[in-house]
């Protein structure tokens, strides 16, 4: 698959479902979506599989002036990964540390408010997690969030993405019970070039999937 790109995240969502295919229909299996640009992906996953979908909310933090280079990820319950070689490379401060984890824990509570829209929090315990995003670049922020989602006791945790890095990929599955990639190139470029159409997923794209999802589930399928 050299040179392939996806045509868009749904397309990508597509192939993944394929692969996902043992998971159709079963009972005690959830679709996690990393907000925002994991949402597509992961609704058209949900779709084709027949399983509930929601989101976990997890943010990147950005270095100071560089802010699309992750050096860190923080997710809802306060948990922090951080990239110190990375930090200490670009010789960020505690102080500029603080202020960049500050700034996302609001837009992190932000996001929850928004997107949960007066729904309930799922239960996850016991749950077979499949946890979507975009694209893994450095993979923090897909690190972050499975050890977040581990603290409510899932019975497994399955990363899908349709795109990562070697290294990245690497990290995730020493983390996961299993990661599913459809393609790892060397050498990786942005997650976006691998996409033909990768314009930015709004906040209204995110709940108007989450509020179809909800509407469409079949009743005794949600665990709150």
């Amino acid at each position: 698959m050299n040179g392939f790109r996806f045509r868009n995240r749904a397309d990508a969502g597509h192939r993944l479902a394929i692969l996902l295919g043992a998971h159709a229909r079963r009972r005690g299996t959830l679709v996690l979506a990393l907000p925002r640009g994991g949402v597509p992906v992961a609704n058209e996953v949900a779709t084709q599989l027949s399983l509930p979908l929601d989101v976990f909310v997890v943010r990147k933090l950005g270095l100071p002036k560089h802010h699309e280079l992750a050096m860190g990820a923080i997710a809802a319950d306060g948990r922090v990964i951080l990239d110190e070689s990375l930090i200490a490379a670009a010789h960020i401060s505690q102080p500029q540390i603080a202020a960049v984890i500050a700034r996302e824990t609001l837009e992190v509570q932000r996001r929850i408010r928004l997107y949960r829209d007066g729904r309930a929090e799922r239960s996850l315990k016991g749950q077979v997690v499949i946890l979507v995003d975009d694209g893994l670049a450095t993979g923090s922020t897909m690190s972050v969030a499975i050890h977040a989602v581990r603290a409510h006791e899932p019975s497994s945790v399955i990363v899908a993405v349709p795109v990562g890095s070697r290294e990245a990929c690497d990290d995730v599955e020493s983390l996961a019970d299993i990661l599913v990639c459809l393609l790892q190139p060397e050498p990786f470029e942005a997650v976006g070039a691998y996409y033909q159409d990768f314009s930015q997923t709004t906040d209204d794209e995110v709940r108007g999937f989450l509020a179809e999802a909800a509407m469409t589930e079949p009743a005794g399928r949600l665990a709150v």
